[in-house]
C-alpha cells in the first residue's frame, strides 16, 4: 500500500499473489463423468481450457494500471460466480486447492510471507475480487487531477473498490471455513472499503473546485471528506493490520480535508460580512495544516494550502485590526459546517465485466443438477412399481395356470402326445440358450461381484491410509494443525461406501436365491432341452379322454385362457409406454430456482409424475382387477373340468409331470431374467464405484498437497521461532579487557557471545591470571613533539613483550588526569600494569616503560638534583615483568 507524494496522496492497495492452479484436469473429468459423450460433453471441455487461459491471464501475470487489466479481473471473477452453482465445489466432492499470499506481508528471511491454502471456491473468488478492488485503487491512484474525465475516471474507480472491500467484509467469513489472512479480515478490508470512499468523496472535492462551484459546497464536501477520514483513523488506529505509513497519511487527511473546509466557510463568512468567525475558521485552518506539516510532512506536502490560508489570514486580521473591529469567536463556539456525501460504495452484483460471456452458459446449476437426479430416481422408481406390479401378476398368472397344468390338460386330451404348449415351451428353452446360458451366467456373477469388492476396499483404504496420518499429523503437532480433520471430511465418502457395501452384501443374498431356484428346477429344465423324442418318452402316458373333446366346460377353459393371453399382451404394450415416457424438468427446476431462489424438488416432482403416470396407474389397476376376475373363473371351470376326466394313477403322474414343466419353464425365462439383471446391476455399479474411486484418489490428493503445504509452513514457522529462551548474560563476560599483544601468551578462549579482538585478556604460562591491562595514558600532540623519538632498546633479550599502542578510548579504571598535562594519567611509578595496591611494597625498584612503537615513553625519575632529561635509554638490566616478592 503506498500513498502518492503529491499534496493528493491518495492510497492505493497492493495486489494479492496467487499460486497456479491446474483447472483442466478436475473439471474435464466432473463433464466427462456427469455428461455423455458428445457434442454437449465437448463444449464444456473446451470452455474449461478457455476458463484456465483466464484465469491465467488474470493472476499469473503481473497486470498493467489500465482499464483492460481490469477487465480481465472482473471477467474472471463473474466466471467464478458463474460456474460456482454448476460444479461441486468442496473439499469431498470436486476438490481444488487455492493458495494465496497476504498482499500487506512483506515476509521474512525464513518463512517467506504469510499465506493461505484452501479448497474453496468462494476463497477465490474473495481473494480474486480483492484484486478488483486493489487494481482499481491503483487506476485511480494514477489518474491525473488536474484532467475532468480522469477525476471522473478516479472517482468511479474509488467507489468500486470500496464496493468490493465492503462485499468481501459481508461474506469472507461464510465462504471460508479457516480464519481468513489479515488482508482479507473483516476488519482490514471494512478499513479499506472507508479509506476507498473518502478518496472518492475528496476527488469530487477537486472536482467541485476545479469547476470553481460554491464555497458552502466546497466546504461541505471536504468537510464530508475529512470524516470519512477521520472515521478510516479511527477504526486502524489501534490496529496493525495495515502497513505503518497508512495512518500517518490518514490523519494528515483528515486535517487537510478539514483545514479546506474551514478556508471555503470563510470565505463565505467574509461574504456574509461575520469577519471575526472569518479570522477563527483561518486560524483553525492555520493551526491544521501547521499540525501536518510538522507531523506528516515526509508523507504530505501542505506547503501551497499553508500558503493560502496564510495569506488570507494576514489580510483577514488587517482589514479587521483597521476597519471591522469584529469579535473573533473561539472555534468551539463556531457553526458547524454541514456536509454533502456525492459518493457511495458501489453493488457488486454480477456480472461486473462489460464484455462477459458464460463459458458455462449451457450447463445447469448443481441444484438444477441434483434436483433432476432426485426427480430421475423418482421417475425409476416409479416405473418399476408400476412395472414390478404387472410382472407379479403375470407371473403369478403363470404359477395358478401352472399349477392347474393348464393349457396343457386341455391340449393333451389324447393321453400319449406332448402338449402342444409344452413343446413350444420346449424349443423357447432351446433357443435361449438351455442350460448352457444359465450356468455362464451364474459363473460370471461371483467375478463381477469380486470386482466391484476390490474397488470399494481400495477407495476406502485410500482414505484410512491418509486420516491416519493425519490423525498422526494432529497428534504431534496439536493446535498447530489447523485444518479440517479427515474424520469429519470423509463422513459423507464414508456413508456412501458404506451404502455400496450394503448393496453389495444384499447382491448377494439375492444371487443366492436366484442359484436356489435354478437348482430346485435344474432337472426339469434339462428335460425340456432334450429332444422331442425323448421329452415325449419322459412323460408318462395315460388312458385317452377323448369323450371331454368338444364338451363345453374345454371351450369356456380355451376362452379364459384366451383372454388372459390377451391380458398379458396389453401389459408388455403398457410397460412399453410407460418406459418410454419423458419429461424434462430441468426448465421446471431452473424456472423455480430463478422466481425464488431455491428448488422445492418434491413438490415439483411429485406434481409432475402423478401427471405424467397418473393414467398408467389406473390402466394397470385395471389390468389387475381383470386378471384377478379371468382367474376365479378359470378355476371355478377347472374344477368342474377335473371332475369329469377320468382319473387315475397314470393320469395323475402325466398330468403332474407337465406342471412341472410347465413350472420349470416359467422359472428358466425368470432365472433368466434375474441373471440378466444382476450382471447388468454389477456391470453399471463398477461404473459407479470407478467414480467414487476417483473422488477418493481426488479428495486425498488434494489433502496430501494441503499437507505437504501445511508441513512446509509449519517448517517455516518453526524455524522462525527462537531456540531457547532469553537469558542474562553474566556481567563479567560483557565487560571489557584489553586489547592482547602480537606476539606474547594465549589469548583466553572465546564464548558463545562475540567478542571485539581488542578484548582478548592475556594468558601468561603456568601464572595465575592477572587482572586486565589498562592501556597506557594518551598524550597531546605538544608533549609528543617536544620529546625526542625513543631510541632502539638495547641490552639483553626478555620473554616479556613489548605493551601495545593504547585504543582509542581509555580502557580499565578511570585514572585522574594528570596536573598540567591533558589527558596523562599520574603514574608516581613506573608504568606496571599488575603493581595496583603494591605502591609501597619494600625493595620494588621502579620498572622503566618500555617505548612502543609510534608513541613516545614516560619520562623516567631524574637523578635527585637533577631536572628531566627527556625519555631515557633502555637500561641494560630490565626488570622481570611480573613484581618480585
Amino acid at each position: 500500500m503506498r500513498p502518492r507524494a503529491e499534496m493528493a496522496a491518495f492510497i492505493s492497495v497492493p495486489l494479492k499473489k496467487s499460486s497456479e492452479v491446474d483447472l483442466v484436469k478436475p473439471l474435464s473429468k466432473f463433464v466427462t463423468a456427469s455428461y455423455p459423450a458428445g457434442d454437449e460433453q465437448s463444449e464444456y471441455l473446451r470452455a474449461v481450457e478457455e476458463l484456465n487461459k483466464l484465469r491465467k491471464s488474470a493472476l499469473g501475470r503481473p497486470l498493467d494500471k489500465h482499464e483492460s487489466s481490469l477487465e480481465i479481473l472482473l471477467r474472471y471473477y463473474d466466471q467464478l460466480c458463474s460456474i460456482e452453482p454448476k460444479f461441486p465445489f468442496s473439499e469431498n466432492q470436486l476438490c481444488l486447492t487455492f493458495t494465496w499470499k497476504d498482499a500487506f506481508d512483506k515476509g521474512s528471511l525464513f518463512g517467506g510471507s504469510v499465506k493461505l491454502s484452501l479448497a474453496s471456491l468462494g476463497y477465490e473468488k474473495t481473494c480474486v475480487l480483492f484484486n478488483c478492488a486493489a487494481l482499481a485503487s491503483q487506476i485511480a491512484t494514477e489518474q491525473n487531477i488536474d484532467n475532468d474525465e480522469c477525476l471522473k475516471a478516479a472517482a468511479k474507480y474509488y467507489q468500486l473498490a470500496s464496493g468490493a472491500f465492503s462485499h468481501i467484509k459481508d461474506t469472507v467469513l461464510s465462504a471460508l471455513s479457516r480464519e481468513p489472512t489479515m488482508d482479507i479480515c473483516p476488519e482490514t478490508v471494512g478499513t479499506l472499503s472507508t479509506i476507498m470512499l473518502a478518496q472518492a468523496q475528496e476527488v469530487f472535492f477537486l472536482k467541485a473546485t476545479s469547476d470553481r462551484m460554491k464555497d458552502a459546497v466546497i466546504a461541505k464536501l471536504a468537510n464530508q471528506a475529512a470524516d470519512f477520514y477521520g472515521e478510516a483513523f479511527k477504526q486502524c488506529q489501534y490496529k496493525d493490520n495495515l502497513p505503518k505509513e497508512v495512518l500517518p497519511v490518514l490523519a494528515a487527511k483528515h486535517c487537510i480535508m478539514q483545514a479546506n473546509a474551514e478556508l471555503h466557510q470563510s470565505i463565505l463568512a467574509k461574504q456574509k460580512k461575520r469577519f471575526g468567525e472569518e479570522i477563527a475558521r483561518l486560524q483553525h485552518a492555520a493551526e491544521l495544516v501547521k499540525t501536518v506539516a510538522s507531523r506528516y510532512d515526509e508523507y504530505v506536502s501542505v506547503k501551497d494550502l499553508s500558503d493560502k490560508i496564510n495569506r488570507a489570514l494576514t489580510a483577514a486580521k488587517k482589514d479587521n485590526d483597521f476597519i471591522y473591529h469584529d469579535r473573533v469567536p473561539e472555534v468551539k463556539d463556531l457553526e458547524h459546517i454541514g456536509k454533502a456525501a456525492l459518493v457511495k460504495a458501489t453493488a457488486i452484483t454480477p456480472p461486473l465485466s462489460q464484455k462477459y460471456t458464460d463459458l458455462f452458459e449451457k450447463m445447469v446449476p448443481m441444484a438444477v443438477q441434483q434436483s433432476m437426479g432426485i426427480y430421475g430416481q423418482r421417475k425409476a422408481d416409479t416405473v418399476n412399481r408400476l412395472v414390478g406390479t404387472m410382472r407379479e401378476a403375470t407371473n403369478l398368472c403363470n404359477g395358478v395356470l401352472a399349477s392347474l397344468n393348464l393349457p396343457a390338460a386341455l391340449e393333451d386330451l389324447s393321453g400319449d402326445s406332448i402338449p402342444q404348449s409344452i413343446a413350444e415351451k420346449s424349443r423357447s428353452i432351446v433357443q435361449q440358450g438351455g442350460l448352457q446360458n444359465i450356468e455362464k451366467l451364474i459363473r460370471d456373477l461371483p467375478e463381477l461381484l469380486t470386482r466391484n469388492r476390490e474397488i470399494l476396499d481400495e477407495s476406502l483404504k485410500m482414505l484410512d491410509d491418509e486420516e491416519t496420518t493425519d490423525n498422526e499429523l494432529r497428534s504431534k503437532f496439536n493446535q498447530r494443525w489447523n485444518r479440517t480433520p479427515s474424520g469429519d471430511l470423509y463422513k459423507p465418502l464414508r456413508a456412501e461406501g458404506t451404502n455400496f457395501r450394503n448393496v453389495l452384501d444384499k447382491a448377494v443374498q439375492a444371487d443366492q436365491v436366484v442359484r436356489d431356484r435354478y437348482n430346485a428346477q435344474c432337472d426339469m429344465i434339462a428335460l425340456l432341452c432334450k429332444p422331442e423324442n425323448e421329452l415325449n418318452a419322459a412323460i408318462p402316458s395315460a388312458n385317452p379322454t377323448r369323450t371331454l373333446q368338444g364338451s363345453e366346460v374345454v371351450n369356456v377353459l380355451r376362452s379364459l385362457l384366451a383372454q388372459l393371453d390377451e391380458v398379458k399382451k396389453e401389459r408388455e404394450t403398457l410397460e412399453g409406454e410407460i418406459k418410454a415416457v419423458t419429461f424434462d424438468m430441468s426448465t421446471t427446476f431452473l424456472k423455480a430456482l430463478a422466481q425464488d431462489g431455491a428448488i422445492n424438488e418434491e413438490q415439483l416432482s411429485l406434481s409432475q409424475l402423478d401427471q405424467s403416470y397418473g393414467s398408467y396407474n389406473q390402466k394397470v389397476s385395471a389390468s389387475l382387477s381383470k386378471q384377478e376376475e379371468l382367474l376365479g373363473q378359470v378355476q371355478t371351470a377347472h374344477q368342474e373340468f377335473s371332475s369329469l376326466k377320468q382319473s387315475n394313477n397314470e393320469a395323475n403322474q402325466r398330468e403332474e409331470v407337465l406342471k412341472k414343466l410347465a413350472s420349470a419353464h416359467d422359472s428358466y425365462v425368470e432365472i433368466c431374467n434375474n441373471l440378466r439383471e444382476g450382471t447388468k446391476f454389477y456391470n453399471d455399479l463398477t461404473e459407479i464405484l470407478l467414480k467414487f474411486q476417483n473422488k477418493c484418489s481426488d479428495i486425498v490428493f488434494a489433502r496430501k498437497t494441503e499437507r505437504d503445504e501445511l508441513l512446509k509452513e509449519l517448517q517455516q514457522s518453526i524455524a522462525r521461532e527462537p531456540s531457547a529462551p532469553n537469558f542474562n548474560v553474566p556481567a563479567y563476560q560483557s565487560t571489557p579487557a584489553a586489547p592482547a599483544p602480537a606476539p606474547g601468551p594465549t589469548p583466553a578462549p572465546r564464548t558463545v557471545f562475540a567478542q571485539q579482538p581488542q578484548q582478548v585478556q592475556q594468558q601468561p604460562q603456568q601464572k595465575p591470571q592477572p587482572p586486565s591491562r589498562p592501556p597506557p595514558p594518551s598524550f597531546t600532540p605538544q608533549a609528543a613533539s617536544a620529546t625526542p623519538a625513543t631510541p632502539t632498546p638495547t641490552g639483553p633479550p626478555t620473554s616479556n613483550p613489548p605493551p601495545m599502542a593504547p585504543p582509542s578510548q581509555a580502557q580499565g579504571p578511570p585514572y585522574p588526569t594528570y596536573q598540567g598535562y591533558q589527558g596523562f594519567y599520574q603514574m608516581p611509578m613506573g608504568y606496571n600494569p599488575y603493581t595496583y595496591g603494591q605502591y609501597n611494597m619494600p625493595n620494588m625498584p621502579y620498572m622503566p616503560y618500555q617505548a612502543a612503537p609510534g608513541q613516545g615513553g614516560y619520562p623516567g625519575a631524574p637523578p635527585a638534583g637533577q631536572p628531566y632529561p627527556g625519555y631515557p635509554q633502555q637500561p641494560p638490566q630490565q626488570q622481570p615483568y611480573y613484581p618480585q616478592q
